[in-house]
């Protein structure tokens, strides 16, 4: 865990947090995979009920986020992310962990995510204890034309 290291979350649409977000975005995603939002998508899914965006904050530099959508007692961890340069200081973990949180908060009891199959944060997943529901082949269509597969996975966070 980073010292000073400051989590902002944001349930209605904030021009900086999203401008904050997409600074992060564009550092954290491989183009080739074409993971990254647009900056219309993301302001869309935050007019959506029951969505928040989680900023992990060193001083005002934004070093990771997390964006959450609930329905009733569910919810989808939709992106999360951390900037090259920051990873593997706990940052991914704070931010899942304070996902957990909030949802719990919110009467939520089960958290579900997708993730490309190749991806490094699944070994973050798992350790979270996050279990594996199913592949779907081909999910994912990155920028360079390739298909890739999306792995499911579920946790129970309880009350």
């Amino acid at each position: 865990m980073i010292p000073n290291l400051h989590l902002d979350i944001y349930e209605d649409t904030d021009r900086n947090a999203l401008a904050d977000t997409m600074e992060v975005m564009s550092a954290a995603f491989d183009p080739v995979f074409g993971e990254a939002w647009t900056l219309p998508q993301l302001a869309g899914v935050m007019m959506m009920p029951g969505t928040w965006l989680t900023i992990a904050r060193l001083d005002a530099t934004p070093l990771g986020f997390a964006l959450v959508r609930s329905v009733l007692d569910e919810c989808e961890l939709l992106l999360l992310a951390v900037a090259p340069l920051w990873r593997g200081r706990g940052i991914g973990e704070t931010l899942l962990r304070n996902s957990f949180i909030t949802a719990r908060r919110k009467g939520i009891i089960s958290m579900n995510l997708e993730v490309r199959a190749s991806n490094n944060a699944i070994h973050l997943y798992e350790k979270s204890g996050f279990e594996y529901v199913h592949r779907r082949p081909g999910y994912y269509r990155g920028n360079d034309g390739q298909l890739y597969d999306a792995l499911s996975f579920r946790i129970d966070i309880g009350m």
